[in-house]
């Protein structure tokens, strides 16, 4: 199968926002090659996936042979990795999803906004105090999201360059499995005398709670640890590509960021606005993975149980018969129903969360700096496309 495309695949750097045009090209039901030389099945339609990702016919044990993994990183450390939220079936998942889905809830997830108001309020005056030019993400993206998830977890914020570091590591498609395995094991270790202290002394956070159960003996200490992990790293990485992302291309859509800034007081418009902008990046570019555990027929086809499926996320939120005229940014578009947080059981824990912190974000940023602008030409500006979910290596802005 050598004519069969190579997955993930390069976005055009004209538009690189948008899904590879092979992508939008492509069959509803087609092939792909992953980084094993291995041909699981692929799926771009918006209905496809939400029929197939809620089919319990399929399932996300990434232990099971023929399962479609992401990275050969984490190929080799998936037989290591105790059961998680992000690798376990009903009810397991449902058991372990328990433990942790409280803080993330869509009330608690409110009750966090006056918090990341005062957050990004503080970032904001410190820039407008320095240099008119500077890096938006190392000082807005990336800070925002990981001072709101290391508080909710019971992380030092000062400990952030160590984790953020770690973090990339770990799930760069560039780490070979040795380095991918060593940034896993220095994070682990770190969190694992944190949560130990936190057993001893519990605080009001997310470790300590775990803390708790480990000691009710609802969890492992080692489940624990990765879960803490996992939180950890997705709560800063993708919010942080999020915030960049989206500023660039309402920087590259004047006249919706003009709209934008004219009602970031319109807390229903704003929220519709994040849907949309959620829809049209699609950050998470590397596809979610799964592997058949029964014969499932579509489109004429079947695919057999033992076979990989991989979805792409941008397929189904480009997808004209969802979302008409999806390369258009819209704000006004109704957009809630897109695939940027996965789909069925295993959508993403943290999207009430996140949706706050874009909220608080995308309706302060531009009304507070309303000249921002780039500082560079928009040809110039770094796409980071190594991760589980693409983002920007900086975002050189002025005002």
């Amino acid at each position: 199968m050598s004519d069969t495309p190579y997955y993930p695949m390069t976005r055009a750097a004209s538009c690189p926002f948008a899904p590879a045009a092979a992508i939008r090209d492509m069959p509803p039901l087609a092939r792909v090659r992953i980084w094993d030389g291995s041909t699981p099945w692929f799926v771009t339609r918006h209905a496809d996936q939400r029929a197939l990702l809620n089919d319990p016919r399929l399932s996300i044990d990434e232990k099971k042979p023929g399962y479609p993994h992401m990275t050969r990183s984490r190929a080799a450390m998936a037989p290591h990795i105790p059961p998680l939220i992000t690798n376990t079936d009903p009810p397991e998942h449902t058991r372990l999803r328990r433990t942790v889905n409280g803080p993330f809830m869509v009330k608690r997830a409110s009750s966090l906004r006056p918090g990341i108001q005062e957050v990004i309020d503080e970032l904001i005056s410190a820039v407008l105090a320095g240099p008119r030019v500077f890096d938006l993400v190392e000082k807005i993206a990336l800070p925002v999201p990981t001072l709101v998830i290391t508080r909710i977890l019971g992380v030092p914020y000062e400990d952030h360059e160590f984790f953020q570091a770690a973090s990339r590591r770990a799930i760069s498609h560039d780490t070979d499995p040795a380095a991918g395995a060593e940034a896993g094991r220095g994070l682990g270790e770190y969190l694992g005398a944190l949560l130990t202290k936190k057993i001893a002394s519990p605080d009001d956070d997310v470790l300590s709670e775990m803390g708790a159960r480990v000691t009710a003996g609802e969890m492992t200490f080692e489940e624990a640890v990765t879960m803490g992990s996992a939180i950890l790293i997705a709560g800063h990485e993708t919010s942080a590509s999020m915030i960049s992302l989206g500023t660039l291309a309402l920087l590259r859509n004047p006249s919706e960021l003009a709209i934008l800034r004219s009602r970031s007081d319109d807390p229903a418009f704003v929220a519709n606005a994040v849907e949309e902008l959620l829809r049209y990046l699609t950050i998470v570019h590397s596809g979610i993975r799964r592997i058949a555990v029964e014969d499932i027929p579509l489109h004429d086809t079947v695919i057999k149980a033992g076979e990989g499926v991989v979805f792409d996320l941008s397929g189904a939120n480009w997808d004209p018969a969802a979302f008409p005229s999806p390369d258009r940014l819209d704000l006004k578009r109704p957009a809630r129903t897109h695939h940027a947080f996965g789909y069925g059981a295993h959508q993403c824990l943290g999207q009430s969360l996140a949706r706050v912190e874009l909220q608080v974000v995308y309706s302060t940023l531009y009304r507070r700096i309303p000249t921002l602008s780039l500082a560079v030409p928009f040809e110039e500006v770094e796409f980071a496309m190594e991760g589980v979910a693409y983002g920007l290596k900086a975002l050189p802005v002025t005002w």
